[in-house]
């Protein structure tokens, strides 16, 4: 364990709330309040909707630079920005369609597991990724909204995520070693917040099971970005929380490389803020600070020059962090925990702009509540993509509920047992006083 978070952050799990924009010359500088949204289900709508929409505004620009996105696009704050690549021939954008509120596999993916969760009603491991998700992304067709039609998931995924069923169904490995091998990114990330929903406000138990869940497909920094976006999920659940006491709880059970990049993009964020400093300036140090810790830059995009060249991208090391959480985190304590305007400062910086903005939108959805769903871009979400997002949400609520629900009585047990156990040890203590 870490020693805990910067002196500049709160205890984990104590602070003041969300984050409200200040009038007056400077367009950047803001103050925190405190929460106040202590209904579970409004949490958990708002939650999958900042999900969504942050899928859903980074998805048109994902892979440009912050510099492209600038001169393409000003600033994207809309969900009918025109994906950058839709004028292509069909072929050369993978016979995919974006733009107009259509999600990425970072939301299927998180649906998917709201699903696992419904069919066990129970906490997750490895062998769940193993047989739950292997079914699900391999064995279960649903609508593909970038492919227009009904497909397996998988026909979709990237590389990494394909991984999953390779290595479990057709490799048969010890689920635990599932991770083993694969690319390190953010690709189990991007999917475990309802992880942190039903450990809400317990973020120590939402980071172990997502490490036991998600190391059957991610490994290195890729994994521990996992357990460290479910406990700042679950934390973002604490009634009367603040963004900075989100941050700190993070800092509390990130470790490594991880640690290291979140702290310093926190630390950097903290100042800017605090100097009323331009979105260019804030792009530009945290780019900076992320360099030391993912090699990638702007250059992300794969092709055949790259075969065969060594690179030490995507390669599992305790120094290294993906980029999209600490960038989530740092533009969400720059705002203050301003749900559209750290989504859409996330989705604005380029390179992996869906994830950023799914990151952002989950923890500041959770924080916040439904008070952050505007109706227009939720009927749009719900259009575009098929989806009933309200009513998923909610299912998801009961699924939780009923978990939460028997891990207090597990623990109410759990008490009565150590009580019984400890209290000739207790009566001894006091005769001998």
């Amino acid at each position: 364990m870490n020693t805990g978070p910067l002196s500049r952050f709160p205890s984990p799990l104590v602070g003041e709330g969300a984050g409200r924009r200040m009038r007056g010359p400077n367009a950047h500088k803001v103050e925190t309040v405190t929460s106040t949204e202590n209904n579970f289900t409004s949490r958990v709508r708002a939650m999958l909707h900042g999900i969504a929409l942050g899928d859903a505004l980074g998805a048109p620009v994902e892979k440009l630079s912050a510099a492209e996105i600038k001169a393409r696009y000003g600033r994207v704050t809309s969900l009918a920005a025109r994906w950058h690549k839709m004028d292509l021939p069909p072929e050369a954008r993978n016979h995919r369609v974006r733009g107009n509120g259509i999600v990425t596999d970072d939301t299927l993916m998180t649906l998917v597991l709201m699903d696992i969760y419904a069919d066990t009603g129970r906490h997750l491991d490895a062998w769940d990724m193993a047989g739950g998700m292997v079914r699900q992304i391999a064995w279960t067709p649903r609508w593909i909204p970038e492919m227009q039609r009904e497909a397996n998931l998988i026909d979709r995924l990237f590389y990494p995520e394909k991984w999953i069923f390779q290595r479990h169904q057709l490799s048969g490995c010890d689920p635990r070693q599932g991770g083993i091998g694969n690319m390190v990114n953010c690709g189990a990330a991007m999917y475990i917040a309802p992880v942190g929903v039903v450990n809400a406000a317990d973020p120590k138990a939402a980071y172990d099971e997502a490490i036991a869940f998600a190391e059957g497909h991610q490994q290195s920094y890729g994994l521990e970005a996992a357990g460290v976006f479910a406990a700042a999920v679950a934390a973002a659940f604490v009634p009367g929380t603040t963004i900075d006491a989100i941050v700190a709880t993070a800092l509390h059970y990130a470790k490594d490389g991880t640690r290291a990049a979140i702290a310093e993009i926190a630390e950097a964020a903290t100042v800017l803020r605090q100097q009323g400093s331009g979105y260019d300036e804030v792009v530009a140090q945290f780019h900076r600070i992320i360099a030391a810790y993912s090699p990638m830059g702007d250059d992300v995009n794969h092709s055949a020059a790259k075969a065969g060249v060594a690179t030490a991208a995507y390669q599992p090391s305790r120094l290294g962090s993906i980029e999209e959480l600490p960038l989530a985190l740092g533009f969400a304590l720059f705002n203050g925990g301003d749900f559209r305007r750290s989504i859409e400062d996330g989705i604005n910086s380029g390179r992996d702009t869906d994830s950023i903005g799914v990151m952002a939108g989950a923890i500041l959805g959770a924080l916040h509540g439904e008070a952050v769903i505007d109706e227009a871009d939720r009927l749009v979400l719900d259009s575009a993509n098929r989806f009933d997002l309200t009513a998923s949400a909610d299912r998801f609520t009961g699924t939780a509920t009923r978990i939460l629900l028997a891990d207090r009585e597990a623990r109410l047990a759990a008490e009565h047992a150590r009580e019984a156990l400890l209290a000739p040890l207790l009566t001894a203590s006091v005769v001998n006083l």
